[in-house]
């Protein structure tokens, strides 16, 4: 690494970290402010509210990332124009680009973090978060029954099977009290019923299994076996806890949430690979809203360089203004793209990556034209 990419580095580390120690702390005391109560209520003692904010911070750093290192961005660009550092590099046959190396390098470290956290910790960090408020009021059955899913039910519509299972554990992938429905090609229906299955190395493996046949709503007794493998059963516990998961979101479209990772989104499509027109905009959507959200680190600095290694003596707090506009402007083409994506008036790959396009086309013209 050379002399000047240490230098620029450390120029916007610094205010990076700033930037995030910042808005982290003000996120917690405001928090604080606005939720003591419930937490008293919660009886949470010092290390239990360190532990729930702890826990909580993947889903602040995910929100305020892309923030922060814009206003750093334009903090350490605007300070350089200032003091004709950039003009100085640039006038020693360094490029524009050749400079803003090692922001990309930036740049694309955030963009990893940012998935790595979108898809390993913020999914489950809100219900993490809520066990460990309310930790000291519920009873030990109610903690040792929460990977529990009563009265279950859900369609495969790839395979044509459909399930109705009356306890799932999400831990262990075990059903109690299961039920299967399909339809052989010859047209005949199955319905298997179980006291208990769980699955095997392929398919699943049901206890006390009890099958019946038949046609035109007739059933009739078939095979009855203490222990049966279907293989051809290709559903894992893992599809079906997206299926929970996810079914649960369609029925409250929490569209603005981003706690769906990928594979998730991924196993149910795989389940339903013809969902219904509204569910399906509202899938598709989803899923590249979460490829292209890390990506906004990225964007960020493209659009920063022009805003900030403009020539001429400027004030600092002009770059904490852009920062704003440039936020403002973002977050309302998010909400536009998200909107018309879920309506179905966007292709769903087009509104979910309509704002790193727009900043990033944006980014690279203005760039080209710095002087």
């Amino acid at each position: 690494m050379r002399l000047l990419d240490r230098y620029l580095l450390r120029e916007l580390l610094v205010p990076l970290g700033y930037c995030l120690g910042g808005f982290l702390m003000f996120w917690i005391a405001f928090d604080l402010f606005t939720e003591l109560e419930g937490l008293q209520e919660s009886q949470m003692r010092v290390g239990d509210v360190i532990s729930y904010y702890l826990v909580r911070t993947p889903e602040f750093l995910v929100s305020v990332l892309p923030i922060a290192l814009l206003l750093a961005l334009l903090y350490t660009l605007t300070n350089h124009a200032r003091h004709h550092e950039i003009a100085a590099i640039r006038a020693a046959g360094v490029s524009l680009w050749r400079l803003a190396l090692p922001y990309f390098g930036v740049g694309l470290a955030a963009t990893l973090v940012l998935f790595g956290l979108n898809e390993f910790c913020v999914p489950d960090s809100a219900d993490i978060a809520e066990r460990i408020k309310f930790a000291r009021l519920q009873r030990q059955p109610d903690r040792a029954e929460r990977h529990l899913v009563r009265n279950l039910g859900f369609t495969n519509t790839r395979d044509g099977r459909r399930w109705v299972i009356a306890i799932f554990n999400e831990r262990t992938g075990e059903m109690i009290d299961p039920q299967v429905f399909w339809t052989l090609p010859d047209g005949s229906d199955i319905w298997l019923r179980a006291e208990r299955a769980v699955p095997a190395d392929e398919g699943w493996t049901f206890f006390h299994a009890r099958e019946l046949r038949g046609t035109n709503s007739t059933l009739v007794p078939g095979l009855q076996t203490n222990v049966l493998t279907m293989a051809a059963f290709t559903e894992t516990p893992d599809e079906i806890r997206s299926e929970i998961k996810i079914g649960h979101r369609l029925n409250f479209r929490k569209a603005r949430r981003a706690d769906v990772p990928i594979f998730e989104l991924l196993d149910y499509l795989r389940l339903h690979p013809n969902p219904k027109r509204s569910d399906r905009f509202w899938l598709h959507t989803k899923l590249h809203g979460r490829l292209a959200a890390p990506w906004t680190c990225l964007v960020v600095v493209l659009i920063a360089l022009p805003f900030g290694a403009g020539s001429g003596r400027r004030n600092i707090f002009v770059g904490v203004a852009s920062s704003i506009f440039i936020c403002f402007s973002f977050f309302v083409l998010l909400q536009l793209g998200l909107a018309l994506g879920t309506g179905g008036y966007l292709p769903a790959w087009l509104a979910a990556w309509f704002p790193n396009l727009t900043f990033g086309i944006a980014g690279l013209w203005m760039t080209a034209r710095v002087r």
